[in-house]
């Protein structure tokens, strides 16, 4: 990883010295690379997801110039100086937007071109690497993830319920198509139902879903796990078109009960992994020199 050294300000002793950070371009590439959720994230938010992708230390994260010292201020170098400035390019350039407006979450842009990504087919740099493809493969991945999440906040809670049962059924849950559809009970914008883990339907596992907006907190966790008291069962899957907050994760993890919380991106990324409202466009092969081929026997004729 490229880095730059900045002055910062020792808090207390006023001291100025040097630390590293990651470099500003380092930034920019790293951005349109995070998996934004449909509400976007504010810039501090982005910031602590790059630290952690950078691994820096909280001196790195928390070390401030001697000017935001001495005004007290609550930016830092690494937001206001590096990640902040960074988005505000990435928005000009077209790569991210704030579809509420000046000050508000930023999301990935959906008209995105991965020109940075594709070579010039004209020029000497040879075959195109595979970890160019890669690339490209996760960008688009991204970008699908996102309008499908965008399609779901589109369609009622009726098409929510049954998009739901099509992904668990498609994921190898709920034995056929027409055991599953006994299972929904419509609710308050999700689903709420028994659905079997096994063809057999030996064992249970109780399935909420929510299409919200904002982070899911402790509070319906609780409820979940009281249902799933009332239901006699030890499992349950709680899916969500948006996020959970660290107080909702921690509660199930603590929970006497076995919960998987699953996010809207890991529900996109399921819905592409089993192909439920996707549909495949193009396929490609990467192939390579068959050195077999042309290893000439030393055989006699």
């Amino acid at each position: 990883m490229e880095t730059v050294v900045r002055k910062v300000c020792d808090p207390v002793t006023k001291q100025v010295y040097e630390i590293q950070l990651p470099a500003y371009d380092e930034i920019k590439r790293a951005v349109p690379q995070i998996d934004f959720p449909p509400e976007g994230f504010r810039y501090r938010e982005v910031a602590e997801i790059l630290a952690k992708k950078f691994q820096l230390s909280d001196e790195q994260t928390n070390a401030k110039y001697k000017s935001q010292v001495e005004t007290n201020s609550t930016e830092t170098v690494w937001t206001e100086a590096l990640v902040f400035p960074a988005l505000r390019e990435l928005s000009k350039e077209g790569k991210l937007e704030q579809p509420g407006g000046r000050g508000k979450p930023y999301v990935l842009a959906k008209n995105i071109h991965l020109t940075s990504l594709k070579p010039d087919l004209n020029s000497d740099l040879g075959p195109v690497p595979e970890e160019l493809i890669k690339e490209n493969y996760q960008q688009i991945r991204k970008e699908l993830a996102v309008e499908l999440l965008q399609k779901i906040s589109e369609n009622t809670p009726t098409f929510f319920e049954k998009l739901v049962i099509d992904l668990l059924v498609a994921m190898g849950y709920g034995g056929s198509r027409e055991d599953a559809q006994a299972v929904g009970r419509s609710g308050d914008g999700g689903i709420d139902g028994i659905i079997k883990a096994d063809p057999l339907g030996l064992k249970v596992v109780y399935v909420q879903a929510k299409r919200w907006k904002g982070k899911v907190g402790a509070p319906p966790i609780r409820d979940f796990v009281g249902a799933l008291d009332g239901e006699g069962v030890q499992e349950g899957i709680f899916i969500t078109t948006s996020d959970f907050n660290p107080a909702a994760k921690e509660f199930a993890e603590r929970s006497s009960k076995r919960i998987i919380l699953i996010n809207g991106s890991e529900l996109a990324r399921y819905m592409i992994n089993h192909n439920v409202g996707v549909s495949i466009v193009d396929t490609y092969k990467i192939k390579r020199v068959d050195s077999d081929y042309f290893a000439e026997s030393t055989e006699n004729p």
